[in-house]
């Protein structure tokens, strides 16, 4: 949250009576991103009548996604709920978010809007267009309409923090671990108070950084540039000669016109594999696990014999 100090009353209002209705231990990780308002004084104000209530403050105005890393690297529960301050995502949804984790057996389950009718046309629009290149980027497994509303369990929470902290984009990086999932749909609804904190800078950044971060396609960019201009080379060439033969051509034009274009391609062929060895850097640096074991039946026997000897002995 930053600086949200007019939605914390609605918000809590609204959050803790979901929370104490599920009927499990929980906590509340309130991240204050840096704010210059009141928000971490009125949080701690809440802190006094509600023991599960806990409040990490950023010395500075980190981001949200830094936000997020500093709240699921700082929670202890068996799942964790990401949300955001604002309650366009509705608190009530997290119940159905939980029941549908336990009764599924999944390890991941988005919050998808139905219903974005609340947003202006160009957050709409702007929106569908941003998970349109991100399944492009990252995939069709980005599921989309789902923001950063999510539930993990512990075990995504553990593959999650032994990443890099740096250049973190969780609406990409979750679904391409390919944990089980499933979702939850609801309406989003309108900010209750205060105005967006995401404006239109804000929302470009992150779409740089969901490209810049999770895909090495910009760096291939060059080599295929380089392809297509040896191809246009090549046909350039063949109009070249037609026209040397039909002498329709100035002279000295044909021969500067296929040096240029040659070392043209050449170069940005070159560029291209630099940027295919810079790639392969860049992948390595993101300390990416090469895969996730689901299940070994191995180590499941380890432990089934065992109860059913207990069993059997009972």
């Amino acid at each position: 949250m930053y600086n949200e100090e007019d939605v914390l009353e609605p918000l809590f209002s609204r959050l803790r009576p979901v929370l104490d209705g599920l009927g499990v231990p929980y906590e509340v990780v309130c991240v204050d991103d840096g704010s210059r308002d009141s928000t971490a004084r009125l949080v701690q104000v809440f802190q006094q009548g509600w023991n599960e209530l806990r409040l990490i403050r950023l010395l500075r105005n980190s981001g949200h996604q830094a936000a997020i890393t500093a709240g699921m690297t700082s929670a202890e529960g068996a799942y964790v709920v990401t949300i955001d301050a604002d309650l366009q995502d509705p608190p009530e949804a997290i119940a159905a978010m939980l029941a549908t984790a336990v009764n599924q057996g999944v390890d991941v389950v988005y919050g998808v809007r139905s219903d974005r009718s609340t947003d202006s046309f160009f957050k709409r629009n702007t929106a569908a267009g941003y998970y349109w290149l991100m399944r492009k980027v990252a995939g069709p497994h980005v599921p989309s309409n789902a923001g950063d509303f999510r539930l993990v369990s512990r075990r995504v929470l553990d593959a999650v923090n032994d990443l890099p902290q740096e250049g973190r984009v969780y609406r990409l990086i979750i679904p391409w671990f390919g944990f089980p999932s499933a979702t939850v749909t609801y309406e989003r609804e309108r900010r209750v108070a205060g105005t967006s904190k995401y404006p239109v800078a804000k929302m470009i950044l992150l779409t740089t950084e969901s490209i810049v971060t999770f895909s090495g396609g910009p760096l291939r960019f060059a080599t295929w540039l380089g392809v297509l201009s040896a191809l246009l080379c090549v046909l350039v060439g063949v109009f070249v000669f037609f026209g040397v033969l039909t002498g329709q051509t100035v002279p000295g034009w044909a021969s500067t016109v296929l040096i240029v274009g040659a070392i043209g391609a050449i170069q940005l062929f070159c560029l291209g594999i630099l940027g295919e060895y810079i790639g392969r850097i860049f992948s390595g640096t993101l300390n990416r696990p090469l895969y996730l074991i689901g299940y070994d039946s191995r180590k499941a026997a380890e432990h089934l014999p065992i109860q059913r000897a207990k069993d059997d002995a009972a």
